[in-house]
């Protein structure tokens, strides 16, 4: 609304408004008078007068004759009424208060409106000027108003354009952009029906049959209709079968469902779909129609204009593109998942590949470091069936003769376990009779007691063989009827090769075992022969030990001592029995060690205080034989747990040894240190060097360094077997080389 102050209000005293201008007494006027009446009844600009009455009412008082001409009112059938009373509801709501603002700010005001006069809208450009009477009051309005209804359609028509342009755009682009086809659908829905400013626009799809369904739908908030989204619609009018109604350019246009001339039949569906006006483009697909694009008005009829008729073609074209583009995204999507089906399949064999080479090298490794095929052709059972998604996997064998098969092996998780069973070869030559052939077996089989579900599965048998002859035969049963392709056969008769090489490998280590527990039989006998012995010849010994004490001490009278040879012959004698006692109780222990010991007692000793004393005990015969003795042990040792009788017994061996065979004027050192978390005892001599060959031999039993024996010491040629089996004992190690002309011992125990 425009205020224009520069127009001062019209000031009407003496002549009273009708007078002026309904020209009761126009002979008595004056000429400007006439004037002015003959411009209200000829200008082309329409004039209309209103009562602003008391109580702030209109009623309007004349029309001029152009404002007749232009809404199809006279000016008679006008005077005295309300706004209500030509106009609807609305559009006299809307000028009473153009009216109101007049009076309210009593000034000259304009402004544009779009006003119905007998259902025909128009758009007027009108000026109201109030009038005030002697007081100042308002009593009237004089209003100027021009038709400017092919402006503002011309500016409409610009505007729709531009929306549509816009519109088209969106849809062209939300095409380009490949958004999904429904998204598309969705929202051009929307936006056509608020461009055409229509109750419901819709798209229906045709089906294979006479049915279809709307697939988008965009509706009014406040409608009362109800949705058709996702409905189906069975009836030859939407039938996809009639495409010679829906033939290219070919639209269907109902303005008013009562207009004569529609079928019955049309008339009832379009008012059950609750349609008054209707307007349908066909979409088309590669040729073919593919649905409808509709637009409705729903309770009031509606002219469809040609450039709605046009925009729902053009729209329609662009939803054949974007069902295309669709249709093209859709195979490249069923292509992907195609080759991705592909690539995964490809991904799963390699997977399947380096499952069967993991469950070949496990089984490979099972093999080398378990003798026993139990383990590994179980384990075979259980992996087979996780890895190829199996209700079952059992490893049969033949008898010795193969006449009769045994499952001896089995892993099952849906199906009735047969662990156990037995079946003659001849009961079933159809299955039995290839696969003692060496050939793989598969087929389908119906499994009893399944009722009143049939299960149909596939199995596959596989034999197990090798250049001996054949051992068994490996079965698989898959849940489905799917069967074994050549990859899986050729891998599951790689396992059966590892298993027949299990097999075999077991018996041989069971013949072994029973070879084994023989030759412990023996040696058991052996050892307690040994024992035997040596329990025997310890009486005599002990008899002839104490004889010769008698005999010594018979022999003391100063004549018979004086005989020189007979000292010497006690000595021998002496030295003879010292020697074979000792002999006896190294040869009871050593087999004391062989067989099975007692656990050693373990007691916690400071090396350097303990060594100390043992080495001192060879002072005297070192310096005897001028050899330097030299002991040397780690102030940083922690205490050491062991058995301190075997540990002193292993120390005092290797010192009488070391003294036996190193030469005068060389060096014996007794060494203790730290090595990460053992102790290592080093007894080192010098002036020897061994070579390979009596290393080898030198912790065997009776076995002497008799070229090496400077000093003629006797000995058992036990003492480094029992250091050998008494550093075992306490759970150490013991090595021996020699270099550089000196033998060092190093033995092992940890802290």
């Amino acid at each position: 609304m425009n205020i224009n102050p520069t127009e001062s209000t019209i000031e009407l005293t003496q002549l009273s408004p009708p007078h002026i201008l309904f020209g009761t007494e126009v002979d008595k006027k004056s000429s400007s008078e006439q004037f002015l009446l003959s411009m209200y009844d000829s200008v082309q600009t329409s004039i209309f007068i209103v009562d602003v009455l008391e109580d702030g009412d209109f009623r309007y008082v004349a029309l001029n004759p152009t404002h007749e001409r232009w809404i199809g009112i006279c000016s008679d059938e006008l005077r005295g009424k309300k706004p209500e009373d030509i106009l609807s509801p609305i559009d006299a709501a809307r000028v009473r208060q153009r009216y109101a603002d007049c009076v309210l700010f009593g000034e000259t005001i304009s402004y544009e409106q779009c006003l119905q006069f007998q259902g025909i809208p128009t758009w007027w450009s009108t000026t109201l000027t109030p009038v005030r009477d002697a007081n100042s009051r308002i009593y009237r309005l004089i209003g100027t108003s021009t038709n400017i209804t092919p402006v503002k359609e011309a500016e409409q028509r610009i505007g729709l354009q531009a929306q549509r342009e816009e519109l088209l755009e969106a849809i062209a682009g939300r095409i380009h952009q490949s958004v999904e086809l429904e998204t598309i659908l969705h929202q051009t829905t929307q936006e056509l029906r608020q461009f055409l400013k229509s109750d419901r626009v819709l798209i229906y799809r045709f089906g294979t049959d006479d049915s279809g369904v709307v697939i988008a739908e965009s509706t009014t908030v406040n409608s009362d209709s109800n949705p058709l989204l996702g409905k189906n619609i069975t009836d030859a009018y939407f039938s996809s079968k009639h495409g010679e109604r829906y033939e290219r350019d070919c639209i269907q246009v109902i303005e008013d469902i009562q207009t004569p001339g529609l079928n019955p039949w049309q008339i009832d569906l379009i008012a059950s779909l609750q349609m008054r006006a209707n307007l349908v483009v066909p979409i088309f697909f590669q040729q073919d129609a593919w649905g409808l694009l509709i637009a409705q008005h729903c309770h009031q009829l509606h002219q469809w204009q040609q450039m709605e008729t046009d925009l729902l073609k053009q729209i329609a074209t662009q939803i054949g593109i974007a069902v295309q583009q669709a249709e093209l995204h859709q195979q490249l999507e069923d292509f992907r998942v195609q080759m991705e089906l592909h690539k995964q399949k490809h991904i799963n064999q390699l997977q399947q590949v380096r499952n069967f080479e993991a469950l070949v090298r496990q089984m490979t490794e099972q093999i080398r470091d378990n003798l026993d095929e139990s383990q590994v052709l179980q384990t075979v059972t259980q992996e087979l069936a996780q890895l190829l998604n199996l209700d079952g996997c059992q490893i049969e064998l033949y008898s010795t003769c193969q006449t009769l098969v045994k499952i001896t092996y089995e892993y099952t998780t849906n199906l009735p376990q047969s662990l156990g069973l037995a079946r003659q070869i001849a009961d079933r030559p159809e299955i039995y009779q290839p696969l003692l052939q060496k050939q793989p077996l598969q087929f389908l089989e119906i499994v009893p007691g399944w009722q009143p579900t049939l299960l149909v599965i596939a199995k596959m048998a596989c034999p197990i063989f090798d250049t001996q002859g054949i051992l068994g035969n490996i079965w698989l049963t898959r849940p489905t009827q799917e069967a074994f392709d050549e990859f899986e056969t050729r891998l599951v008769q790689q396992i059966a090769n590892e298993c027949a090489i299990a097999i075999r490998q077991g018996q041989l280590y069971q013949k072994n075992q029973a070879q084994v527990k023989e030759l412990e039989k023996r040696d058991r006998l052996k050892n307690e022969f040994l024992r035997n012995l040596s329990q025997e010849l310890r009486t005599p010994i002990t008899s002839i030990s104490l004889a010769a004490q008698t005999l010594e001490s018979v022999l003391t009278p100063k004549e018979i001592l004086d005989i020189e040879i007979v000292p010497q012959l006690l000595q021998i004698l002496h030295n003879e029995c010292a020697r074979e006692s000792k002999l006896i109780n190294d040869l009871l222990t050593l087999t004391y060690l062989e067989a099975e010991p007692d656990p050693p007692t373990l007691i916690a000793i400071d090396l350097q205080t303990w060594l100390q004393p043992i080495v001192e005990s060879f002072r005297d015969l070192t310096n005897c034989q001028r050899q330097h003795l030299k002991l040397t042990v780690d102030r940083t040792l922690p205490l050491l747990e062991t058995d301190i009788t075997d540990l002193e017994r292993i120390v005092t061996e290797l010192l009488n040894h070391a003294c036996k065979y190193t030469p005068a004027g060389e060096y014996i050192t007794v060494s203790a240190e730290l090595r990460v978390d053992q102790v290592e005892l080093k007894i080192t001599n010098s002036g020897i060097e061994l070579t390979s060959s009596e290393l080898s031999q030198i912790f065997e039993p009776f076995y002497h360094l008799s070229k090496h024996d400077r000093w003629k010491h006797s000995g058992t040629g036990l003492e480094l077997a029992l250091v050998q089996k008494m550093v075992r004992h306490l759970g150490g190690l013991i090595d021996v080389e020699s270099a550089a002309g000196q033998t060092s011992f190093t033995v092992k125990l940890s802290l």
